[in-house]
């Protein structure tokens, strides 16, 4: 069965050469005419030059990391080498997968808006083909990390680096682009469509080509940093409890790994299913290949199960985690979609203005929170009863199965990120489409697969927040277990005020996390809104078309601004668990974690969901609802959105890499903790 082990870097292997092999077929496709290329080749240049300078930053951030790891990790068995060298591996993989995905995604764009042209099925082709570099990208070099790092050093512990090295890119990422694209977004908004009255995307706007840029360093590398990192540390968590029922279970380890690997070939050959049917409906398409990944991954997995396992309970423990990820799918359209009461609801209170629009906006997002936290709490005891955790002495058994209920929900992951990256890819291709003053047939192409492109981006940030509260938990059972809290819960009890103490700050943490990123992006945006209105005050024949913008200039504001504004946020995450940890204790942390966990699950559904019913909402007035584009009840819905923005694609996606961060950070430093606290 070790030989078996090699399968997973060779799985990885096989997600990047067909990365590859679907990153040619996508350029090879005609890039248009030279004042399409021109604009493409802005948003590259844009996109390249906010990656660089924010990975540089991160550089420095990890090399000051990487030496006090280093020094604080126990030196026994080389860990403090290993582990040191895994964590710096881990970041520069997530780093590579964020440029593999950018390169093609802001190159497809202008390829599909040029295959619009053509018809619907083409453009969408090259989308979701050029959105699948990214997945595959992804869970390629996350399942060859993983799975290289545990044959080399033989250690679960010392694979541990590398999640966390996934997870500080993964932050930063996060937080960072999540500001830059709201920021450019938001600023664009209010001066040009409420101020001056001139459609989205209009290249009369200096921050359009800003807005463009942010679409692929938020949605395209940001959640594939979110993503790459949630994949791998939930592998990882699934090992690391696999490594206290081997004894029982002698592949335990191997098994989440097993998992991944077929979930792989599961997507790859989904990806030749999407394809749009007689019916013209794009949606439908993206799900059908969701759904062959889903059914291939189930069948292969049952087959896994016996051949590793023989106990038929894991293969249900899988199947819990499937039916999660295909719940959370279906919950978070029905909240962000417009074709749904919760979106017509938000557009019909725009008709009473935006004050109206915003409560109701903020009534959708506390309301969707009800069902996936249902479906979640299901899940985890679900997966534990079928796994035996409520037979005496076999709590550890079950914990075992939540964590593979987890490994198997992100084991879909790459064509899970497809969908995610065809979004931005498609939102580019419309503005392009705009900017270039292509046929008003190519825009109703673009327009079509721009809509679904929103849904696509709300559902997968759905996911990706459901897959980090399965994940986390297993992640926690991890911690009690390397602290021993796991064989002593009475020090746990909630009758323990240092417990309680670590719970009221792991609450607090999401809300000030949420304060502090929401308030850089109205900060950079209210940069942006200033330099567009001194722009059209300014430079003469901007809103005649005679004059160009300087569109270099919103681009800097925003690029500055999201680096300097995505430290403090850093050193939150980082700093507050070691804090508490170093200060208050092991019993404290776990409280905190916790409530990190149960807060920030909560908080992060509330916004994203919330965000993207008031983006949908916007998009029905403009489909013609309620008086369409213009009206009233159209500026109240920019409002909403405009508020909605930051929610979705900042402070929302940002919260899950938040609570990852956290767990990763309780583990690594866990030996620091043992016998720390003032208390």
């Amino acid at each position: 069965m070790e030989q078996l082990l090699y399968l997973a870097p060779l799985a990885g292997l096989l997600s990047l050469v067909f990365a590859g092999i679907f990153a040619k077929k996508v350029l090879k496709n005609d890039p248009g005419t030279p004042e399409m290329q021109e604009i493409s080749g802005a948003i590259q240049e844009g996109a390249m030059a906010y990656l660089n300078r924010q990975y540089k930053t991160i550089a420095i951030v990890a090399v000051i990391l990487a030496v006090v790891m280093f020094i604080a990790l126990p030196t026994e068995g080389g860990m403090n080498l290993k582990t040191t060298v895994g964590f710096l591996a881990g970041a520069v993989s997530s780093a590579l997968a964020g440029y593999i995905g950018m390169n093609v995604s802001v190159r497809a764009n202008v390829r599909t808006a040029q295959k619009a042209k053509e018809g619907l099925q083409g453009a969408m082709d090259v989308a979701f083909k050029g959105g699948a570099v990214t997945g595959l990208a992804v869970v390629g070099l996350a399942l060859l990390g993983t799975s290289s790092f545990y044959i080399l050093f033989g250690d679960v512990d010392m694979v541990i680096g590398f999640g966390f090295g996934a997870s500080l890119i993964s932050l930063f990422a996060r937080v960072g682009g999540g500001i830059f694209t709201k920021a450019a977004d938001v600023g664009a908004d209010l001066v040009g469509k409420i101020e001056a009255g001139i459609p989205e995307d209009d290249p009369r706007n200096a921050g359009v080509i800003a807005d463009n840029v942010g679409d692929n360093v938020g949605d395209c590398a940001g959640m594939g940093a979110d993503l790459f990192e949630t994949y791998v540390v939930t592998a990882l968590a699934a090992m690391l409890l696999g490594g206290l029922v081997i004894k029982e279970f002698p592949n335990a380890i191997l098994f989440p790994l097993m998992l991944g690997s077929a979930a792989i070939v599961a997507s790859i050959i989904a990806v030749f299913f999407v394809k749009i049917g007689d019916d013209g409906k794009i949606m439908k398409a993206l799900y059908k290949g969701v759904a062959v990944a889903a059914i291939i991954s189930l069948v292969l997995f049952y087959f896994i199960t016996d051949m590793l396992m023989g106990d038929i309970k894991f293969y249900y423990s899988a199947l819990i985690g499937i039916t999660i990820m295909v719940l959370m799918v279906i919950i978070t359209e029905y909240y962000t979609s417009g074709s749904f009461r919760p979106v017509k609801s938000i557009a019909k209170s725009s008709e009473t203005g935006a004050g109206t629009n915003i409560i109701t906006g903020l009534a959708v997002g506390l309301e969707s929170t009800g069902m996936p936290v249902i479906v979640i709490a299901s899940g985890i005891l679900g997966a534990f009863y079928v796994g035996g955790g409520f037979v005496p002495g076999q709590d550890i058994v079950g914990l075992y199965s939540i964590a593979i209920a987890a490994a198997a929900m992100l084991s879909t992951t790459g064509i899970i990120v497809a969908l995610d990256s065809y979004g931005p890819i498609t939102d580019n291709a419309g503005g392009i489409a705009e900017m270039a003053k292509l046929p008003e047939e190519t825009r109703k192409v673009t327009d079509a697969l721009d809509s679904v492109g929103n849904t696509t981006k709300a559902v997968t940030k759905g996911y990706a927040i459901g897959s980090a509260g399965l994940g986390a938990l297993a992640l926690f059972a991890d911690y009690t277990y390397k602290v021993g809290l796991m064989d002593n819960p009475e020090l746990l009890s909630l009758s323990k005020p240092l417990v309680l103490v670590g719970l009221f700050i792991g609450g607090l943490l999401p809300f000030l996390f949420s304060a502090v990123t929401m308030k850089a992006v109205g900060k950079a945006a209210f940069e942006v809104v200033n330099e567009v209105r001194r722009q059209f005050r300014e430079i003469p024949g901007i809103m005649e078309g005679t004059a160009k913008p300087e569109y270099a200039k919103c681009v800097d504001i925003v690029t500055r601004a999201a680096i300097r504004e995505m430290a403090l946020p850093g050193i939150m995450a980082i700093g507050v668990p070691l804090a508490v940890g170093m200060l208050l204790g092991k019993e404290a942390l776990a409280g905190m974690l916790i409530g990190i966990i149960v807060v920030g699950l909560m908080l992060a559904l509330m916004m994203s969901n919330g965000g993207g019913a008031w983006d949908n909402a916007k998009k029905l007035i403009e489909d013609g609802a309620y008086g369409g584009k213009g009206s009233e009840a159209h500026k109240a819905a920019i409002v909403g959105d405009t508020v909605g923005d930051p929610f979705k694609d900042t402070s929302g996606p940002a919260l899950n890499a938040l609570i990852k961060v956290v767990n990763m950070i309780a583990i690594l430093f866990s030996g620091l903790f043992i016998n720390s606290g003032l208390f």
